[in-house]
């Protein structure tokens, strides 16, 4: 017999371990089937929510709980998460950290693993979840050499091999190019017409106002009457981001250059055949799909990727670099913390404060890093790296998990510092982003590197 996704949640609240104020805060919803989409600022209660319908609220992260959550029957709270992952998929804001296994192949299949599916059924079910994702071409590649957006997709596939009643996305297009975005959209139609529950929580709704389904909020942990301004997002309308920006003044000086170089990783060539030159005072953005060599230019750019040929010159000075990933950066205890050790040479001539309060942290600065929402993760690893104006600034994907608010702050802090002559590179899919932005752009993808003579993003 199908089990429905049957959700009922009733007067829940949920208290983090040790938080004075409830993460959730007298909630109540019910669906059974079809598309809910999930909108709200960074911090607003989203991933909790989310994370009741799998159990990792509360028995993963602890705490306290009152009222109730029924999901495809069970009581949240009496349910091991183990009972509710045969029912429920989940994909994370984070993908990279959602990978097990070093081979596609085998990361897709490590949740069937698991739950016990007979040996001779694996192959098929890991070959459909690859066709549905858009990523049968990646089959025997190695996780490690994957782009954000192929993670993000292999995330996503490992989780349809499980055939759930329930699939919860959490920030699902935050890497993904146009084409990814799409694909996903097609494919959430597919199973929601098929029976599958799906929710949404998203910031980037410019791909999503086809779907049809639930529109929903939540502020400060209450889910809320979405208003016109979500209602405008969710139709696909799109939000200006003001540049706040001095006029740009590139200086003739070369902060870094790359002369004919090819370059991949593990030695095989990504790109070739690239001579680009970044100044001081001036911002490029890296479009592209994902997979294209994005992340790979900024890291040779960087030099903690060593070209297969050709040079890589950089001017003296401080070379910054924000992974994807941002708890790849955070390890000191809190947001404050992981600037003042930015600064701790003391020659950088700011307080930790400015910046914090410039990118809209400031109330967070004694909060451990790993308990902030992505958004907030995101905007402390950058305020962690920006710290001091940093000569070059290279930012991969630097908006992934922002909303509005956030996005606009970043625009303010990147404006300001091509002002005062950092050389800045941004690899995104944002194109508000790039059109805030960007001096120039900069095409990455079948095998080369191309400026741009206007503003596109793939």
């Amino acid at each position: 017999m199908t089990v429905a996704a049957n959700v009922s949640l009733t007067g829940f609240r949920y208290w983090y371990p040790n938080a004075r104020e409830p993460a959730l805060n007298g909630i109540d919803l019910d669906f059974a089937d079809g598309i809910a989409l999930l909108g709200g600022a960074s911090g607003s209660g989203k991933s909790s929510l989310l994370r009741v319908f799998n159990g990792l609220v509360p028995h993963f992260h602890g705490g306290m709980v009152s009222g109730s959550a029924k999901v495809c029957d069970h009581d949240v709270v009496t349910t091991t998460t183990r009972v509710l992952a045969r029912r429920v998929g989940f994909v994370f804001q984070d993908p990279e950290l959602q990978s097990v296994y070093a081979g596609v192949d085998r990361d897709v299949a490590f949740g069937l693993e698991n739950v016990g599916v007979a040996a001779t059924e694996m192959p098929g079910r890991v070959a459909e979840a690859l066709e549905r994702t858009g990523i049968s071409h990646l089959r025997g590649r190695a996780v490690a050499t994957l782009s954000g957006g192929e993670r993000q997709r292999l995330a996503l596939a490992g989780v349809l091999a499980m055939r759930p009643r329930l699939l919860v996305l959490d920030e699902p297009l935050a890497q993904l190019d146009d084409a990814g975005a799409r694909a996903l959209v097609s494919t959430l139609g597919e199973l929601a017409s098929a029976g599958t529950a799906v929710v949404v929580a998203e910031h980037r709704f410019e791909h999503l106002a086809g779907l049809p389904g639930r529109r929903l909020a939540i502020d400060s942990g209450r889910v809320v009457d979405p208003g016109e301004r979500f209602t405008t997002r969710i139709s696909g309308a799109e939000l200006r981001i003001p540049t706040h920006a001095v006029p740009t003044r590139a200086g003739a000086t070369g902060a870094w250059g790359l002369t004919d170089v090819a370059t991949g990783p593990a030695g095989a060539p990504l790109l070739e055949g690239v001579s680009l030159v970044g100044r001081a005072g001036e911002v490029i953005a890296l479009v592209g799909p994902n997979g294209g060599g994005k992340t790979t230019l900024l890291r040779t750019i960087a030099g903690l990727l060593s070209p297969i040929s050709g040079s890589v010159e950089r001017a003296p000075g401080r070379v910054a670099f924000l992974p994807q990933n941002p708890m790849a950066l955070l390890h000191r205890p809190t947001v404050a913390a992981e600037v003042a050790w930015t600064l701790r040479a003391g020659s950088l001539g700011r307080d930790p404060g400015d910046i914090l309060r410039d990118l809209g942290l400031a109330h967070l600065a004694e909060r451990d890093p790993r308990d902030l929402s992505s958004g907030e993760r995101q905007r402390a690893a950058i305020a962690a790296v920006l710290a001091g104006a940093p000569d070059i600034a290279l930012l991969d994907e630097p908006t992934r998990g922002m909303d509005t608010a956030a996005r606009e702050a970043l625009c303010r802090v990147v404006a300001t510092m091509r002002a005062a002559g950092s050389a800045i590179v941004i690899a995104t899919h944002d194109k508000q982003l790039v059109g805030a932005l960007a001096d120039r752009t900069v095409a990455v993808g079948a095998g080369s590197a191309r400026e741009l003579t206007t503003v596109a993003v793939a």
